[in-house]
């Protein structure tokens, strides 16, 4: 049977017939039951069933991630980076999060404020106004950035797309948080940065637009195709990745890009879209960020879209009550990062998320990696808990928890960029 699975899993797609289903069920059933949370199958939200029985997850059959709109097998590095990674791109460019414009006026960075000598002479704090203009409008966003002054060489760093309360981010180090533990990554001789994602896209149906939708690019509202407020709050990572080119304190090609939940997903797409980052780690992305859509388990197209619509384009409505009509699925979206290193991660208290359609996502994107020859060590089943996998380009752990952003995934983010940046 475990032979059966894993030709299944090296295919471009997974077909969950009874045999799969029966397997799924001895391999993840125990992991999930220990945690004391799984035993309820079915919730109801929003006016529609959600999905917790591993058993009930319907047929589906992904989209092949090397197989062309044309039906060419991609065979090599070439054919991939020219033919079907531009694809699969335009693809969730029109169908997903919106395409996002390629120019803008200008673009600016001023130092507001400096401190050579900040948490107790351990980092030199930076907090920089960022400010794009376009068509005579303009906007700007804070970035808050420490590097370690222990360093004597440009420091590798982590940006985080800040998603929850701006307090975890607070340069004044008042009140520190776990969602964002500056001194530790401070003491493991990153730098660190962060921008909060309301300051460039409000977190809100009625007001997302306010900010860079309506002052720079007000024309994108009225496309169907046009980004949404993960398109903006990604395109603000990509400004982020300008100014770091200017600062020298920072070494400009060993960029982490970190998210979690609605930063997981914008971190995924800032990452497929901009190559600069040299890696990515995404916290509990769920759905439209690291699981797989077709497998109907936790948050769904419909369910996300009810809530969040907002978020991504209005093309993506179509699909949610049809998502095997979608051209794409999230297994192809960690294959637009490859070759660079991925990391994603879920929690036992987090069904909503689907952790093993997450892990499959992985699984599905391997191909792509081994079109470039990348080490990727992921096991065959799904790991227990707290059993992080850090010694392969896609990364993953599965933690004891609930939806959040903590040490012990920082500890592992950390581990992970050791590895890979070779320090």
């Amino acid at each position: 049977m475990m032979n059966r699975l894993k030709s299944f899993a090296h295919q471009g797609s997974w077909r969950a017939g009874n045999l799969i289903k029966k397997a799924l069920i001895c391999l993840i059933g125990p992991v999930f039951l220990s945690a004391g949370v799984y035993a309820q199958k079915t919730d109801r939200f929003m006016g529609e069933i959600v999905n917790y029985d591993e058993s009930t997850v319907p047929t589906y059959t992904l989209p092949n991630i090397l197989l062309t709109a044309k039906g060419k097998k991609i065979k090599n590095v070439s054919a991939w980076e020219k033919q079907r990674r531009p694809e699969i791109l335009a693809l969730f460019e029109e169908h997903v999060y919106g395409k996002t414009p390629a120019h803008f006026d200008s673009l600016k960075f001023i130092v507001t404020h400096e401190n050579k000598v900040a948490m107790s002479g351990k980092a030199h704090l930076k907090e920089i106004t960022i400010t794009a203009w376009n068509d005579g409008r303009s906007v700007s966003f804070p970035l808050v950035l420490f590097i370690p002054n222990k360093r004597t060489k440009p420091a590798p760093v982590f940006l985080l797309i800040n998603n929850r309360s701006s307090r975890n981010t607070d340069p004044k180090r008042i009140e520190k948080s776990t969602f964002w533990p500056a001194e530790m990554v401070i003491d493991s001789g990153y730098a660190i940065a962060a921008f909060h994602h309301s300051d460039v896209a409000p977190d809100r149906k009625d007001s997302y637009q306010n900010g860079v939708l309506k002052q720079l690019f007000p024309a994108e509202l009225e496309k169907d195709n046009g980004m949404k407020a993960v398109g903006v709050w990604a395109w603000a990572a990509s400004r982020v990745m300008d100014y770091f080119k200017t600062d020298t304190d920072i070494d400009f090609n060993k960029v982490a890009l970190v998210g979690h939940s609605r930063g997981g997903k914008t971190a995924l797409w800032s990452a497929a879209q901009d190559q600069r980052f040299a890696m990515v780690f995404s916290s509990c992305s769920g759905s439209t960020g690291a699981s797989l859509a077709r497998r109907k388990y936790g948050e769904t197209i419909s369910l996300i879209n009810k809530q969040f619509g907002y978020w991504f384009n209005n093309n993506y409505k179509k699909y949610s009550n049809d998502v095997n009509s979608l051209p794409v699925d999230q297994h192809m979206l960690i294959g637009l990062i490859a070759p660079r290193p991925v990391y994603t991660t879920n929690a036992t208290e987090d069904r909503w998320a689907d952790p093993y359609g997450s892990f499959l996502s992985l699984i599905h994107a391997k191909p792509v990696y081994d079109l470039y020859g990348r080490k990727v060590t992921l096991p065959a089943n799904m790991p227990g808990v707290n059993r992080p996998i850090i010694h392969s380009d896609i990364g993953y752990h599965f933690r004891a928890g609930k939806h959040d952003l903590n040490v012990y995934d920082w500890t592992n983010f950390i581990r992970f960029a050791n590895l890979h940046f070779n320090l």
